[in-house]
């Protein structure tokens, strides 16, 4: 029987190496109830953390910003508590060979045991988003929130530019990858074997899988939408992730006085127990192809870090206090300000 631990870094190893590996695990508070697991196969739960933790440490890559806060954070003696990640997908009939919107991430997600647990409408945005909770350890694991966008909301012309940019969309999942996901919803867990030929493939979905979009749509995009841009040139990428903290309001101020790019204001849910803020998206540089066909560099807004504090509330059914997992739509709306450029 081996331990959890052990099995995440046979997981975790041929796709970062053990240096990375070993780096990545000291910085990310492990789920306690989760080490505590024996087996010889992969369970839903690690393979589900496994993933979490990959799509961290390449946010990490993507956004410097990230990677600096995690080592100070470490350094200072506290792993950061990974919340939750989100991601923005696009309702719309034509996105090539993907699913329609979120559905091209929740085939990952429902076998990994996550299970739908809200909607936020956001009209602002022209958006829906959607909390995904896991089932085994819903307060430990982190959390996905996965929002799409309703282009029938916008002008017919927005529209056109959302059907040349998706209708290229590639499928990232072989054949074998989407049978062992069937296995995996069907028994909760996988042998180790197959764990390691769909872990790399799971991560794999959460990028950009269609062509460079045309300048010209980017722009038309990005005068009605800045989030349908962003979608046009990240995809399904994390947008960001996030540190449960314990005061995000005193984390605010003291990376403001060392000169972060964070957001203006905390922001506070409805009920009050739920306070979130961030840093501002990193500039990346992306391709896009001009009237002539020729591919350009232009530099866009990427992904980012977020901070939250979750407050108790009580179970209405045991009375019991317990942490408040909830998102707020007044709160996200505010958020995905952080990548309007």
């Amino acid at each position: 029987m081996k331990r959890a631990q052990e099995i995440l870094l046979q997981l975790l190893q041929p796709l970062l190496g053990e240096v990375r590996c070993r780096r990545l695990l000291t910085r990310v508070a492990a789920p306690t109830d989760l080490r505590a697991e024996r087996g010889t196969d992969a369970s839903r739960a690690l393979l589900a953390h496994a993933l979490n933790l990959l799509l961290l440490e390449d946010l990490m890559e993507r956004v410097p910003l990230a990677r600096a806060y995690v080592e100070e954070s470490f350094r200072s003696g506290r792993p950061i508590q990974f919340d939750h990640g989100a991601l923005r997908t696009v309702k719309w009939p034509d996105c090539g060979a993907l699913p329609n919107g979120e559905a091209a991430i929740t085939r990952i997600l429902l076998p990994l045991g996550y299970r739908h647990a809200a909607d936020y409408p956001l009209p602002k945005l022209a958006m829906t988003g959607r909390a995904y909770c896991h089932i085994d350890y819903p307060s430990q694991l982190a959390q996905f929130f996965v929002s799409e966008l309703h282009p029938e909301q916008f002008s017919a012309p927005f529209q056109q530019a959302v059907t040349r940019v998706l209708s290229t969309g590639r499928e990232p999942l072989s054949a074998t990858a989407q049978s062992l996901l069937q296995q995996l919803a069907e028994r909760g867990s996988l042998p180790l074997t197959a764990a390691l030929t769909l872990l790399p493939e799971m991560r794999a979905c959460f990028a950009c899988h269609h062509e460079p979009p045309r300048l010209a749509d980017y722009e038309l995009l990005l005068n009605e939408s800045k989030e349908m841009a962003w979608i046009a040139t990240e995809g399904q990428a994390y947008n960001h992730g996030t540190d449960r903290v314990a005061d995000v309001v005193a984390l605010a101020d003291a990376q403001k006085a060392i000169g972060r790019p964070m957001k203006d204001a905390v922001e506070v849910s409805r009920s009050g127990r739920v306070l979130q803020t961030a840093y501002r998206a990193c500039q990346v540089e992306r391709l896009f192809v001009d009237t002539a066909g020729h591919l350009l560099a232009r530099q866009v807004p990427g992904s980012f870090f977020e901070f939250i504090t979750r407050h108790n509330t009580t179970d209405p059914i045991t009375g019991k206090e317990t942490i408040d997992l909830s998102f707020d739509a007044a709160n996200a709306t505010g958020i995905f300000k952080m990548t309007a450029g």
